[in-house]
């Protein structure tokens, strides 16, 4: 059998119940006010605020990733409605990143996550493909040697009177 690879598959970090969306971030929020604020609940594994691009800055949410799932439970009964730099946080598990792809315009991977599954699908296709092959090839062969001994019996009857 062949290798697989691990994928991820979750939130924005590796495990999506470690990973919560924090929303509501007042402009002068930074990484490391973040990580402070969130430190108490537990160790963090990586903060990240996403930048928009056309300003430079940061969009007023951002994401806190934790080591275990508890810690980020615990965050988010403790900081959900809670108020930092005076703007009310909304603080929930984040969602899946989706990229485009996937059955029904988006996917949670990308194309060549699911690359092992396929291998494997196509080699156990071929297997059966092979056996039915062999099967067939089987049934035909003892098939002919039983009608050859049929005609070479009859040949022999008809030969003999």
């Amino acid at each position: 059998m062949a290798a697989t690879t691990l994928v991820a598959v979750g939130g924005k970090g590796t495990n999506p119940k470690t990973t919560l969306y924090v929303g509501g971030l007042e402009e002068t929020v930074n990484e490391a006010s973040l990580h402070a604020a969130f430190l108490p609940f537990g160790e963090i594994k990586e903060v990240n605020i996403p930048l928009d691009h056309a300003t430079g800055t940061h969009r007023g949410f951002g994401f806190v990733e934790y080591e275990e799932n508890e810690d980020a439970a615990a965050a988010i009964d403790n900081m959900h409605n809670a108020e930092l730099f005076g703007r009310v946080l909304k603080v929930n598990y984040a969602q899946p990143m989706k990229i485009k792809g996937g059955d029904k315009g988006w996917s949670h991977l990308p194309v060549w996550a699911d690359t092992d599954r396929y291998i494997e699908e196509l080699d156990a296709e071929n297997e059966l493909d092979e056996y039915e092959k062999a099967q067939r090839k089987q049934q035909a062969n003892e098939g002919v040697p039983a009608a050859a001994g049929e005609a070479t019996e009859q040949s022999a009857i008809k030969a003999t009177s």
